[in-house]
């Protein structure tokens, strides 16, 4: 099925545009996972790489070495469950990948071959403990040192007994969002604070997680920079001030579009979901240059409600940015 053998690395991230209908709303959005979306084999895979995979790396590396618990945590994450996503992970890295990852299992024993870290990983026949690489600090677990091989976020859904929790959270990109408030949250209370929510505070969502799928689905933000860890706590040593996100600035313009594609596998069996989410960008320079781009999200920002608008962060720059996006349009 994967059998294409990347010797080189794509030069920049899959392609997608979430604001494409013209029209904010919030609603799961679950998609096929393979749907097309003119990315070629990417649009299949649980994890992309491309030429940034260095920078990604290195950002991972930066979060682990500031404080693990800052980025990672688990709550109630059964050895059983984490052994069962590990195994799936490895493999499917190198299912998906083969000229960057290998895999050799003897006696449960599994051994992942990583050409883009150099590194290689020895996993108990259990998934529970891992050996190899050269992490600091070392390794907590295999979700770990299986995170720290991908340009994704990870994150593990379980349910048991009418409850469902965030049991594992691997977040070194955040955005609006951290690992501390929201690990061991059930969907719906994780997801109080965004509006327009309502049809995610169903039971049916964790269970289309679940059982269903795989899937994938998108979330977008407006941003004036392409940092990928924004954490709202700055690492040691770093001003508040210098760390925040600037506010858009219609005398020295910069804006991207931030997208998220999140990856929803299900393990049924487990009663447990994996989320693969991969953070790219989109120059606003090369959207207001292209109508078909410019005027979606011209459009959808204009039907967002004022309470979404805060909640984005748009509130005050609004008005600048569509200004901006059309600027020059009828010159």
């Amino acid at each position: 099925m994967m059998a294409h053998r990347e010797t080189v690395l794509p030069p920049v991230a899959a392609r997608y545009f979430p604001p494409a209908s013209g029209k904010y709303d919030v609603k799961p959005g679950l998609i096929p996972l393979g749907t097309d979306f003119g990315n070629g084999v990417a649009d299949a895979r649980v994890f992309q790489f491309d030429a940034g995979f260095a920078e990604y790396r290195k950002v991972k590396q930066a979060a682990r070495a500031e404080r693990l618990g800052k980025y990672y945590q688990t709550r109630d994450f059964a050895p059983e469950v984490a052994g069962v996503v590990c195994r799936f992970i490895a493999r499917r890295l190198a299912e998906e990948h083969p000229g960057l990852f290998a895999a050799e299992e003897q006696d449960g024993t599994l051994t992942l071959h990583c050409a883009l870290s150099g590194e290689t990983l020895r996993f108990d026949p259990e998934m529970r403990g891992v050996t190899g690489g050269d992490a600091k600090p070392p390794y907590a677990d295999p979700f770990d040192a299986l995170a720290a091989q991908v340009q994704e976020d990870l994150a593990v859904v379980r349910r048991a007994a009418k409850k469902d929790w965030a049991s594992a959270i691997h977040l070194c990109f955040p955005h609006r969002w951290t690992v501390e408030e929201k690990i061991g949250l059930d969907f719906v209370t994780m997801h109080l604070p965004v509006p327009g929510m309502e049809s995610f505070r169903k039971p049916g969502m964790v269970t289309n997680m679940v059982q269903y799928g795989p899937f994938m689905r998108f979330v977008w933000e407006l941003c004036t920079d392409t940092r990928l860890n924004h954490h709202r706590v700055p690492p040691p040593g770093i001003a508040p001030e210098a760390w925040c996100e600037r506010p858009f600035d219609p005398r020295n313009p910069r804006l991207f579009l931030r997208v998220e594609r999140e990856v929803l596998w299900g393990f049924p069996a487990q009663e447990a979901a994996l989320l693969a989410v991969r953070i790219s960008f989109r120059d606003g320079e090369e959207i207001r240059k292209d109508a078909a781009l410019r005027e979606p999200l011209c459009a959808t920002i204009e039907s967002m409600s004022p309470e979404a608008l805060r909640y984005k962060g748009l509130a005050e720059s609004r008005d600048d940015i569509l200004a901006w996006l059309r600027e020059g349009v009828n010159a």
